[in-house]
Formats: C-alpha cells, sequence, structure tokens
C-alpha cells in the first residue's frame, strides 16, 4: 500500500516541485513489534493530496485535515484526486470537502455561571471532556480504546498521555476514581496493542511516545499502597520500560540507539527520539517551512522536531544547540532530566511491583537498574556547580548550561539526595521563582516552552517533589501564586487555559504553534489537586497575599 502511494505521489510531484520539500515523505518508516503493525497514517495513505492539502494550507491549522475522516478508501480518494487534478487552494478544499468529514467545530466549554466555586466548574467540566471511541471509522487516524477517557480541550480532541496523569490527580479529588481507572486501563490496552503508549490517541502518534508518567498514574489508584496498583500493571510496566531501552543491550559506550544512550562509562540512560523521521502530519506545512529556511539536512531536523514533540515541551530552548532558534533543534543529542527520572520512577515501581509479585529475581534486577540510573544521574545530569539537575549533551560530553524547570524532576521521584534537594531549592527560588509561580525556562525565545510561560504540570512536579524533602514553605509559595494567577484569568473569562504567563500574572500564556487552548485537562486536574492542598488560595483576592508570602 505505502509503495502504492508513494509511486503515486512521485508520479504527481511536478505540480509541486516548487515547494521542495515534498520529496521527504519518503522517509523512514517506524519500527514495529511483532505482534500488531502500526496503522498507516495519513501522509503515508494519501502521499501527494496529503502533501498538497497541508502545503497549500487550505486549513489554517493543519490538525484539522490530519483528523478528517475519508468517505470512501484511501485508493478510491486518490484515484479521483488523479483524475482532477484539484491545482488551488480552493479546488483542493473543495475535494476535501467531497471525500472526506472534516471535524466539527470546537464548541465553546461553559464559562463562570453566577457563584459558581472553581472546584463546581472543574467537577462540571470533567463530563463535558469525556469520550468514548470503542470504535473508528474505516481510514480513519482516530485509535480506538476500550473504556471512557478525558480529552485535554480545544484542538486536542483524543486521549494523550503526559497530560492524562495530570489530569487524573484533579479526578481522583472529584470523586472520579472511575474515570481515572477507566483511563489507566486504556493506556494498558495502548501498551498491549502497541507495545507501548503513543503520543496521543491517533495513528500519525504511534511513532513516539510521550515522557513516561504510565507507572504514576498507575500509582494514583491505590494511593496507600502504590505497589498493589504496580503488581496489577506489572505486564504492562514493564513491556513500556521494555520499549524505552529496546535495542540497549548491543550498544557500545559512546553510542546511541533510537531512546537509548550508552555513556562513555558504560551507563544507560535515554533520550527523546521518534521514529519517523518525516514532517509530522498536524505539522506537515510548519515542519518542510522550517526545514527550508534552516538549511539543514532535513530528515535529521525532522527526527529532532518529533523528538521534542515526544518530550512534551514543544517547542523551547532545552532543545536548541543555540539556545534562541527553532531550527538549531538537536533533541536527539540530549540526554534530558525528566525523561531520566521518569525512568528511575519507573524502574522503582517494577521492582515494588515484583516484589509485590513475590519475583525475587524481578525485583533484585529492576532495584539494580534504579541504583544504576540515579548513579548515572548524579555523574552526567547534577551539576554541582550550579547546584541544580541540567540536561547533557551527549556527543559532546558536556552539561547543557541552561537551567529549566526539568531541574525539579529527580525531587518528583525521590532520586535526589536531601543536599541536592536543598540545592535545587535554593535554585528554583531565585532562578525560577516568578509572581505567577514556576517559569519553564528564564529565557525568552517566543517559543512557548520559555518564559513567561508556566505550565500547570511543571507546577504540580515543583510543589509535590519539594513536598517530598520537606520543603514546605517554598512549595506552598509556588502553589498560592499559580493558584492566585489561574484564579484572575478565571474571574476575567469563566475559563481555565493550558498555560499562563507567571511573569504578569492574571494573563493566560502565548507562543507556539497554535493559539492557546481552553479547557483544559491538566490544568482542571492540577487546580483541583492544589485546592484540596491549599483550600486557602481559592479566593480571587490571594494575589497580593501570595507575592507577600516568603518561600
Amino acid at each position: 500500500m505505502v509503495c502504492v502511494m508513494m509511486s503515486r505521489f512521485r508520479s504527481s510531484h511536478a505540480r509541486f516541485a516548487a515547494l521542495g520539500f515534498a520529496a521527504l515523505l519518503l522517509g523512514t518508516a517506524p519500527a514495529r513489534d511483532a505482534q500488531a503493525p502500526y496503522p498507516e497514517p495519513p501522509q503515508a495513505l494519501f502521499g501527494d493530496l496529503f502533501v498538497a492539502v497541508q502545503t497549500a494550507r487550505v486549513f489554517a491549522d493543519g490538525k484539522e485535515f490530519a483528523d478528517a475522516i475519508p468517505t470512501t478508501t484511501p485508493e478510491r480518494i486518490l484515484a479521483d484526486y488523479q483524475e482532477q487534478k484539484p491545482a488551488t487552494p480552493t479546488d483542493l478544499k473543495h475535494f476535501v470537502d467531497a471525500h472526506f468529514s472534516l471535524p466539527p467545530p470546537i464548541a465553546p466549554l461553559p464559562i463562570l455561571s453566577g457563584q459558581e466555586t472553581m472546584v463546581a466548574h472543574i467537577d462540571r467540566l470533567w463530563t463535558l471532556l469525556t469520550r468514548s471511541t470503542p470504535s473508528a471509522p474505516p481510514h480513519s487516524s482516530l485509535l480506538t480504546l476500550p473504556h471512557p477517557y478525558v480529552v485535554p480541550g480545544g484542538r486536542f480532541r483524543e486521549m494523550y498521555y503526559w497530560d492524562s496523569y495530570f489530569t487524573m490527580l484533579g479526578l481522583m479529588q472529584s470523586g472520579r476514581a472511575d474515570l481515572a481507572r477507566d483511563m489507566v486501563r486504556d493506556f494498558a490496552y495502548l501498551i498491549d496493542s502497541y507495545g507501548h503508549i503513543p503520543n496521543g490517541a491517533r495513528t500519525y502518534y504511534l511513532s513516539r511516545s510521550q515522557p513516561p508518567f504510565f507507572f504514576a498514574m498507575v500509582g494514583l489508584l491505590a494511593a496507600d499502597d502504590p505497589a498493589a496498583s504496580y503488581a496489577e500493571y506489572l505486564p504492562q510496566l514493564r513491556r513500556e520500560h521494555a520499549f524505552w531501552m529496546r535495542g540497549s543491550e548491543r550498544l557500545r559506550a559512546g553510542t546511541a540507539g533510537r531512546r537509548v544512550v550508552a555513556m562513555d562509562d558504560g551507563s544507560l540512560l535515554n533520550r527523546y527520539w521518534d521514529d519517523r523521521d518525516t514532517p509530522r502530519d498536524e505539522s506537515f506545512r510548519e515542519d518542510t517551512d522550517l526545514a527550508r529556511a534552516s538549511g539543514r539536512e532535513p530528515h535529521q531536523l525532522f527526527r529532532d522536531i518529533r523528538a521534542a514533540a515526544e518530550s512534551g515541551w514543544d517547542f523551547g530552548s532545552r532543545w536548541f544547540a543555540d539556545g534562541r532558534t527553532l531550527a538549531s533543534l538537536d533533541t536527539t543529542e540530549i540526554v534530558p532530566v525528566d525523561l531520566n527520572s521518569l525512568m528511575f520512577g519507573l524502574e522503582q515501581a517494577i521492582a515494588a511491583g515484583c516484589a509485590r509479585t513475590r519475583d525475587a529475581n524481578c525485583a533484585r534486577d529492576f532495584g539494580r537498574r534504579a541504583a544504576r540510573r540515579r548513579g548515572a544521574l548524579d555523574r552526567y545530569l547534577w551539576d554541582s556547580r550550579t547546584g541544580a539537575y541540567l540536561d547533557y549533551r551527549w556527543p559532546r560530553h558536556e552539561r547543557v548550561p541552561r537551567l529549566s524547570a526539568a531541574t525539579l524532576y529527580p525531587l518528583f521521584v525521590g532520586a535526589a539526595s536531601e543536599s541536592q534537594a536543598s540545592s535545587v531549592g535554593a535554585v528554583t527560588q531565585r532562578d525560577l521563582l516568578k509572581p505567577g509561580g514556576i517559569v519553564t525556562t528564564p529565557l525568552r525565545t517566543g517559543q512557548q516552552w520559555d518564559s513567561p510561560n508556566g505550565w500547570p504540570p511543571l507546577q504540580w512536579i515543583a510543589v509535590d517533589g519539594l513536598r517530598r524533602y520537606g520543603q514546605r514553605s517554598l512549595a506552598a509559595a509556588i502553589a498560592c501564586r499559580w493558584m492566585s494567577g489561574v484564579n484572575h484569568v478565571y474571574e476575567e473569562s469563566g475559563k481555565l487555559v493550558e498555560k499562563y504567563d507567571v511573569m504578569d500574572t492574571g494573563r493566560k500564556g502565548g507562543g507556539g504553534e497554535y493559539p492557546t487552548q481552553d479547557g483544559f485537562g491538566w490544568t482542571n486536574g492540577v487546580m483541583r489537586k492544589l485546592l484540596a492542598l491549599y483550600p486557602e488560595n481559592s479566593a480571587y483576592d490571594a494575589a497580593a497575599r501570595c507575592a507577600a508570602r516568603p518561600p
């Protein structure tokens, strides 16, 4: 099928020769798990039609066409396309309208109603953000899931991986453990079906994952005895670990393969990756435009773009070789603090699950893996000079000299020593704590994962990690400032949004590839949890008190 699509693509490529990068569709296909092939994404199914529609910007948001549902088979649609040869954006739009069912317009969520509290508002939103897709139309990009789940909101119409952990924090607090358990079952189903959890429940996300929070989700189901949940989901936890470590046994020191880096001393750490090296389906035009303007070898750039999407931080200066520009992305050269902290947490969870099932060999094996990873975190990612954890650029054998909120992840999983945690707390207070909470990085690049933006998941990682190490005053200050900013936007607009400006409290965040979205799953979840921990911060007039409160 793919060869046929690509042949048709080449035959009509002349009409789009001025676009230059269309031929880059012939990139690397993803590695497959033995038990089931990945369904093909839209750009593979629809070849030159997909290229034409996305490149001509028929839709302002490329995700709209990637999510469209074909009304007949790809073969029939491509035959009609070759016969009709629509050449203008208007003609292409008419062709798409005749052959696809487009996603319905995004329905606005309810805004603040009368004296409705934020708690009541969030509890009401869960139902509005819940979806159920036990089946999917033929040849669509949607992946089926057996149980109901919560979507982030806005343009994000499907279930996403790392978003969902932070959503579940709120679901548990709202008394919706049933829905949280359903989502864990959906993620287990994805692991069983595809060998890993994709970025989101779409075919075009299958070639990458996202930060591995599945163990943390599983732990939420039995907060008083997480080992019981780890034991229940042990097969899926081990399989996810195998996905991230695939190929590690063949690596020599100082080399990398897929998501694993063998450090100079033989330690194994992880990096973000994507099994494809083509433009993203949902951002095809943006990726090809960047490749053309950058002058870089396009396949490597596309891989680095996709790897940054796997990180969830798409995009920000963490992944920029020059610290400033998107074209300098070198994500695959970086061993990141957050990913390796989560892998430490996953290995500890597997060890605990194996101990609960009385598999002593497994418990010892994964206990040793976690201990070795913690040692490697200290050797490669801990920077004693700055007193913080920093990302590591493995081909250059050097730490990336730029601070980000990822420095708090080792505290979140308990990988830091007491002295390291104390130092990270001091650096956080000095360099990351702003009037509206924790800033993502101190740098302003115009990208959404840089200043002035703060993101709900990073606030929770900071608060939870600092509380774990007894730094409750700083944790409370972060929570207070963050909640004050969210409250202010909510009071003004009646909305909860995906990111906030923490430099100028009371404003939603900006930057990035798309407008700031309303909804919003992880904001709802983190705020619902923080309102339970810090109920005194529910008042809209908390801003002055938060700013005056010393960390």
